[in-house]
């Protein structure tokens, strides 16, 4: 059974820079909507569910190994909070842990240098909180935005919405689609309205959030990744964490194919994010795998992919714990805040 050799050095190298696209690649522009690729694709669903069912099975990395690709999982996650009752206290606190996500005990005992996350995201009105309480760490705050989750709030609002996060401090913004566009057949409409989105982002980097779970088809899935790539998108995203369903295998490897072929087309790498229902370790450890085989190392990197999650770092930490102490301990002795 194959490993993968992250050597533990490099899940916490250059930490300070790695975070945004534009540091290791040009930006993509973006291309006029070519229908005829839409309608072109095509997605056999029992092939994706055996590829994705045997997954789990076939890769597995221990040890030493397994606790590299943990590290380098950390500096890959957009810590988030995104609760109704978020405080500003709250957000300092998750600010601290993005800061300093592995207790030092830990990455002493490890050898390891100091790592970050590779974001915090927040709602707009917490952007300024965080983007103080972050000020020299070179961590970037991400604000979900135009009517997160739903979308469905008033155009011209989405639109000053993300103009109000780049303004308070926000480098990356993760909108959401119109879902009615995709179920629809609107590719025009999908496109014309997140090309608007990414002009409105200015030189702040924008994750297109599909809410697969809500649209019906890994066709469709397949389908609205190539509209927003085409329409300048620096990254896709699968969910808001707010639907039913949210990040799942299958629709894991229909987006990631589907930047895999926009890449061979264009020359322009696009970042993925999957998020929402991604809470332990060894389901990270799966989804780093696919990204390897299906991308390949490139893409293992903050700036080309991110793990949308809020309680993913308290079982990494547990389990990198357990690697130098033999032990497993008490998840408060991992709080995020």
């Amino acid at each position: 059974m194959s490993t993968t050799d992250l050597s533990v050095p490099t899940a916490g190298a250059d930490t300070e820079t790695a975070h945004l696209p534009q540091v290791h690649e040009p930006r993509n522009p973006g291309m006029e909507l070519d229908l005829d690729i839409v309608e072109r694709q095509r997605v056999n669903t029992s092939a994706v569910e055996r590829r994705c069912a045997t997954l789990p099975g076939r890769r597995s990395v221990k040890k030493d190994h397994q606790a590299a690709w943990l590290l380098k999982a950390i500096t890959m996650i957009d810590l988030t909070t995104l609760a109704g009752d978020d405080t500003a206290g709250r957000v300092r606190r998750l600010c601290a842990k993005a800061a300093h996500p592995v207790r030092a005990d830990i990455l002493d005992a490890m050898g390891m240098p100091a790592i970050t996350t590779g974001a915090v995201c927040v709602y707009h009105d917490m952007v300024e909180t965080a983007v103080e309480a972050l000020d020299g760490t070179g961590i970037p705050v991400a604000a979900v935005s135009t009517g997160f989750p739903a979308g469905l709030s008033p155009y011209h609002l989405r639109v000053k919405e993300i103009e109000e996060s780049v303004k308070a401090g926000a480098k990356e913004i993760d909108i959401v689609i119109s879902r009615r566009h995709v179920l629809t057949g609107n590719w025009q409409a999908l496109y014309n309205e997140m090309r608007e989105f990414r002009a409105t982002c200015g030189e702040a980097h924008v994750k297109a959030i599909l809410a697969t779970g809500e649209l019906g088809s890994l066709r469709n899935v397949a389908k609205a990744s190539q509209v927003c790539m085409m329409a300048g998108a620096d990254f896709i995203k699968t969910s808001t964490g707010k639907e039913s369903v949210n990040a799942t295998l299958p629709v894991s490897l229909v987006m990631i194919r589907a930047v895999r072929d926009y890449y061979a087309r264009t020359g322009y790498r696009i970042g993925y994010k999957p998020a929402g229902g991604i809470s332990k370790a060894k389901d990270a450890l799966v989804y780093l795998s696919l990204i390897k085989e299906e991308l390949g190392d490139h893409w293992l990197s903050p700036h080309l992919f991110r793990f949308g999650a809020s309680s993913l770092l308290g079982d990494i930490e547990r389990q990198l714990e357990h690697h130098v102490t033999g032990q497993y301990s008490a998840s408060w002795r991992h709080a995020i805040g």
